[in-house]
């Protein structure tokens, strides 16, 4: 669909949560400045996340992504948009997964990112939009105990 008055496409909506109200949220510093955890999550996502080569994603608002991951020798489709970027500040996006995941629901993952004192990033990650809580907290342990950890080390061995 395109605005009457321009020949841009009219953006489409952030999913409506309303029906699906858990979510989580988790703190963590990064030893990486800002900018590269921006970079990481919005033009490096197959050096940490991904499978390398997998992906298909441009950093602009609107604009749908894919990737596939790798967990326990499954191909994991992810699917997305970019909701919100604002470079080395914040990241927010959609997240569809299968049933191992979101379960069909299009969730919103919101990273806000800010200069800690020692050079790196404190990171506020919220994970919202799931049918039920248990499926919030599990994706709360995943990305506290081996997603955000894993990021970190990556980085970490980039410096």
């Amino acid at each position: 669909m395109r605005d009457a008055e321009s020949s841009s496409p009219v953006p489409l909506p952030a999913p409506d949560l309303g029906a699906r109200p858990h979510g989580v949220t988790v703190e963590r510093v990064m030893k990486a400045p800002p900018e590269a955890v921006y970079r990481a999550w919005t033009e490096e996502v197959d050096a940490w996340f991904a499978e390398p080569g997998m992906i298909r994603m441009r950093a602009v608002v609107g604009e749908p992504f894919v990737f596939v991951t790798r967990h326990e020798k499954a191909l994991h489709p992810h699917y997305g948009r970019f909701l919100a970027l604002e470079p080395n500040r914040l990241v927010k996006l959609t997240w569809v997964t299968g049933a191992l995941g979101t379960d069909g629901a299009e969730t919103i993952v919101t990273v806000k990112l800010e200069p800690a004192a020692d050079g790196g990033t404190r990171l506020w990650l919220t994970h919202a939009g799931f049918y039920n809580q248990t499926a919030a907290r599990g994706h709360g342990d995943a990305w506290t105990q081996h997603v955000l950890p894993h990021l970190d080390d990556v980085l970490a061995d980039e410096r």
